[in-house]
């Protein structure tokens, strides 16, 4: 109930094709009129509540989270549920605490934000190079993934089609970023939330209705043919091969919770808000969307353990990342409808979408912080349309780079890399946003220690976990060079970007410390409720 039929794959092949070319119209009709950078960055922030608050939701559930939380989900259940209300708790952390004095302070980058406060050159490039490399591991799951993807559902093995596939893939990717700009990249991604919630409800359906409507009964089967038993319902079993289990299960949802929250194609979506009212409305819709997807990927990764068992799981991918996939396949049964595989269909063109849109997103922030945070941030005057021109390049210059490691990387283990992206987030960005936003000591020197000290630990501590090496799943099985105890370093990383933060501020000495103090008192009402209305 694994392999796809040559029908199915056929009306993969041409729903993939249709979904290329629908994006591409979709950039190409929302993108940029003129040389305008509120256009390009923001949309002019004319999209409804509804609209961005989809359009956030997509930032947020990448391919990488679909792929990733469906695989812990089928294979250590109770583990993977965790995780999944980690990234939803994510998401209400971003909503409750930052959204609205990022898009207060904001303008088109997180660097906006932070230099509010702290304005200057070396807070823009630092800002740009940590925004970058929270990134690019990230792109590069997704990239490497779309061989792999396209090589299950389709039916082909060559490593030549796989790659040719990440480059044709990665290609899309700049185009979107370049041409479609802020609300190019929004239209997909309300687009593939469309197609995710629309498929995974029906599927979700059809899995409880084989348990007659009896979730208790969908567990129980899960955890009897998940190869655990019991162990499948209860926590722990993710972490288990490990020195700490609790700890390293406490560590990796530090790193999930804050380093979500502070992704930079994630946060500056806030910026696309017309107003406070605006972005708490948007947000409702994001965090309520991922809420909906997460019980729908829970109720299929766990209907694919149930139907399938692991060995069924583990045969299709070893790390179990095309459970979500295989799920949907196994809910029809042996004998398949042409509605079923329509609908199988959809599913995959869905998935297909979120590859596209997540990392179109992700290179458009990295290209927009380049082009305002570093070119624009030079003393030498500028034009709008050199601005423009230069974050257009710089979507290029992003996304070559990452189209070769991809193909260079896809055959190993890609879950280091993820979580790089989340540790990263939470170790340097999450520490540097909360200070600016909300300590009135904190100073540049402090936000530059924060900002490189939690980068350059994260970065120090990662290839010594479980993911690396040392390990059946890591991505050098054949190597043991593992010396950290935790399978993430957000346990001590994120501790230490804090206190790197605070160490900084207190050597800045007392006469910069206070005048950083009443720049905050400046401004810390635009901060807390936003600017001033303008004058009808």
């Amino acid at each position: 109930m694994t392999e796809f039929s040559g029908t199915a794959q056929t009306w993969s092949l041409v729903a993939f094709c249709t979904v290329v070319t629908v994006t591409l119209l979709l950039c190409v009709i929302a993108g940029p009129d003129r040389d305008d950078l509120d256009e390009f960055y923001t949309g002019y922030r004319s999209l409804s509540p509804m609209r961005n608050g989809l359009a956030i939701a997509g930032d947020y559930i990448s391919a990488a989270t679909v792929l990733t939380i469906g695989g812990v989900i089928a294979l250590c259940g109770y583990d993977g549920v965790v995780l999944a209300l980690s990234t939803l708790l994510s998401l209400l952390l971003l909503m409750f605490l930052l959204a609205e004095p990022l898009r207060n302070t904001g303008r088109f980058t997180t660097g906006d934000a932070i230099a509010r406060r702290m304005p200057g050159r070396a807070v823009r490039i630092t800002t740009c190079v940590v925004t970058i490399a929270s990134l690019m591991p990230m792109m590069l799951v997704q990239l490497a993934s779309t061989g792999q993807l396209l090589a299950f559902i389709l039916g082909f093995s060559s490593a030549t089609m796989k790659t040719g596939c990440v480059i044709g893939v990665g290609g899309l990717m700049i185009t979107y970023a370049a041409i479609g700009g802020m609300k190019g990249t929004a239209l997909i991604q309300i687009l593939k939330m469309v197609m995710l919630l629309g498929s995974g409800s029906v599927v979700a359906f059809l899995m409880l209705r084989s348990f007659a409507w009896d979730p208790g009964e969908l567990f129980r089967t899960a955890a009897k043919n998940s190869g655990a038993g019991d162990a499948f319902l209860r926590a722990g079993l993710q972490f288990s091969g490990g020195p700490h289990a609790d700890l390293d299960m406490i560590s990796t949802q530090f790193a999930i919770v804050l380093g979500g929250a502070c992704l930079p194609h994630v946060t500056m979506r806030m910026f696309t808000a017309d107003s406070a009212r605006q972005v708490r409305r948007s947000m409702s819709w994001a965090v309520s969307s991922v809420a909906l997807f997460m019980l729908i990927i829970t109720v299929v990764a766990i209907g694919a353990t149930a139907l399938l068992g692991r060995t069924g799981i583990t045969a299709a991918d070893p790390r179990g990342n095309t459970a979500y996939l295989v799920g949907s396949r196994a809910v029809f049964g042996t004998h398949v409808t042409r509605a079923e595989t329509f609908l199988f269909t959809t599913v995959t063109a869905a998935i297909f979408l979120t590859l596209l849109a997540s990392v179109a997103s992700m290179i458009l922030a990295c290209a927009n912080s380049l082009a305002h945070d570093v070119y624009a941030s030079r003393a030498t005057p500028h034009s709008p349309v050199r601005e423009m021109t230069v974050a257009r390049v710089s979507a290029l210059a992003v996304g070559i780079p990452t189209i070769v490691l991809a193909g260079l990387i896809q055959h190993r283990s890609l879950q280091p890399l993820a979580t790089l992206s989340f540790c990263l987030a939470a170790s340097a960005i999450a520490p540097a946003l909360v200070y600016s936003l909300f300590w009135r000591r904190y100073t540049r020197t402090g936000l530059l220690s924060t900002m490189i000290g939690g980068s350059l630990t994260v970065l120090v501590l990662m290839p010594g976990t479980r993911l690396v090496s040392g390990t059946p799943m890591a991505a050098f099985p054949q190597a043991d060079f593992n010396w950290f105890p935790f399978t993430t370093t957000g346990l001590v990383s994120i501790p230490l970007g804090f206190a790197f933060g605070w160490l900084g501020t207190m050597f800045s000495g007392r006469r910069e410390t206070q005048r950083r103090k009443k720049d905050y008192e400046r401004i810390e009402a635009r901060i807390l409720a936003g600017p001033e209305p303008r004058p009808r």
